[in-house]
């Protein structure tokens, strides 16, 4: 018997996957088309909470008891809960998040909000990040709970045939924006909601093709978020006469400063992850691999490195992971073209490697800015998001890896951390495992780091055929 032939999702019919296939383009695009965007538009002010209300009346009709929580008005989030026999251990979490970033209309091709179809994609705000992934875990639960009522069971209070553990589904406002009002919250007002021996979020489990090869990144670690908010201190004065101390010319020297790539740091799970994917790849690209993840090269070098072997989407990626990272992203300064600015203001994105901590975030600014004009300047930290890390061991990774594996016979399966923050951040320290993983197996040429808050951001709909029965055996080998 083939590992395919082995996996739960073998024993469902054809016809069945079909109707499921089409149920989840269905949800994802009535989720796209509701403009749950963060921060709240004047005219959308309830978006996240209708998003969230939507689930609730999916949920409410498959039989389950869903609730709807709203901390701040518009700002929801939603939770159901299956039923395992309890003898299984811990639940297990479908986690995902609701809103999504603003998506200006003017550069797409196709409305951002109208969940168009072409050419095989549905595009719009929040196909990728992440109503993709709601969709998918919302088809899972809906699967189970289809195979209850064929065994003749309430999917609301008896366990789901098979399962030894609790499917817990929770969908949380505010991701994109600090998750106060989301997963904090939640994790203070109803941890029951996030607290499990393991869960799958967003970003991984995404097929990268590099060198002919299939990897699939899964995430167990993502960087930390720190931006930070320089006020920069010059003279006002007049335009016909230059002053050094013209804060927009501070302001532009610190910006150059800050942009500049910082060294080398790879972390043991970006060592992982070099040497992992060196071993599936042609000798070339693997030995520029091996050298970077065993610090043979400086940082430049490693940059060209980089950039020729890998499509510069990826290459961009990997720097990025690499190092902790400054992006310089605004800068405010100046009245009229005749008044030299006495003020300016920078803001810039500051993202770091596990094991940073804020103090350390912020001396790296200050070293940055450098001491000519650091007296100049008054640093506010914004946001703090700590970098987190999980295991890339036991039960749960085992079985993704073999799913994947199981799923596409050609699936490199590694561990890998992310650039940017996800609730991962509230749900790890609150002790629950949390790995990136929405199962999706893409066209190599699909730009698909791109569309994360791109333009045109869509998703296949044969990648989202590949991933619904991948999820589902995820969760019914974990559970099961």
């Amino acid at each position: 018997m083939s590992a395919i032939a082995a996996l739960p999702s073998a024993r469902i019919a054809d016809e069945a996957w079909e109707t499921a296939h089409a149920d989840v383009l269905a949800t994802l695009r009535d989720l796209i088309r509701i403009r749950s965007v963060n921060p709240v538009p004047a005219d959308a002010p309830d978006g996240e909470t209708r998003a969230a209300r939507y689930l609730a009346d999916r949920l409410a009709a498959l039989g389950l008891e869903p609730e709807v929580v709203e901390p701040v008005p518009g700002r929801g989030s939603v939770h159901a809960r299956l039923r395992g026999d309890g003898t299984g251990g811990g639940p297990f979490l479908l986690l995902s998040h609701l809103d999504v970033v603003p998506a200006p209309p003017e550069r797409w091709t196709h409305d951002p909000f109208a969940a168009d179809i072409a050419d095989g994609y549905v595009y719009g705000r929040g196909a990728v990040d992440m109503k993709g992934m709601v969709a998918l875990e919302y088809g899972v639960v809906a699967r189970l709970v289809a195979e209850a009522r064929a065994a003749g069971r309430d999917p609301a209070d008896d366990p789901i045939p098979g399962l030894r553990r609790d499917v817990l589904f929770t969908c949380t406002a505010d991701e994109e924006a600090g998750a106060d009002v989301g997963a904090k919250w939640l994790a203070a007002e109803h941890p029951d909601w996030l607290r499990a021996a393991g869960a799958v979020n967003e970003c991984g489990g995404v097929s990268v093709t590099i060198a002919g090869r299939r990897l699939y990144p899964i995430q167990i670690a993502e960087k930390g978020i720190a931006p930070y908010r320089i006020r920069v201190r010059g003279t006002w004065g007049h335009g016909s006469m230059p002053r050094e101390d013209n804060a927009a010319v501070m302001a532009a020297r610190i910006v150059g400063r800050l942009a500049a790539p910082t060294p080398l740091q790879v972390t043991p799970t970006m060592t992982r992850f070099l040497e992992e994917a060196a071993a599936a790849l042609p000798d070339g690209p693997a030995a520029v691999l091996l050298r970077i993840a065993a610090g043979d090269v400086d940082g430049a070098d490693a940059d060209r490195a980089m950039d020729d072997i890998c499509d510069p989407m990826y290459a961009r990626a990997l720097r990025a992971l690499v190092r902790n990272t400054l992006s310089p992203d605004v800068i405010q300064t100046g009245v009229k073209y005749n008044v030299i600015p006495g003020d300016a203001i920078i803001e810039v994105d500051c993202r770091v490697l596990p094991g940073t901590t804020e103090p350390e975030a912020r001396a790296l600014v200050e070293s940055l800015i450098g001491p000519d004009l650091l007296p100049a300047c008054t640093i506010e930290n914004l946001v703090w998001g700590e970098p987190v890390e999980t295991p890339a061991s036991g039960p749960l990774w085992d079985i993704l890896v073999a799913t994947l594996r199981d799923h596409d016979a050609e699936a490199v399966p590694i561990p890998a951390m992310a650039p940017f923050g996800t609730d991962a951040k509230i749900t790890i320290p609150l002790g629950t495992p949390t790995f990136g993983f929405s199962p999706l197996r893409l066209d190599p040429d699909e730009r698909f780091l791109e569309r994360f808050h791109g333009i045109d951001e869509r998703v296949s709909l044969e990648a989202l055929r590949f991933g619904l029965p991948v999820l589902y055996d995820v969760v019914r080998r974990f559970c099961g």
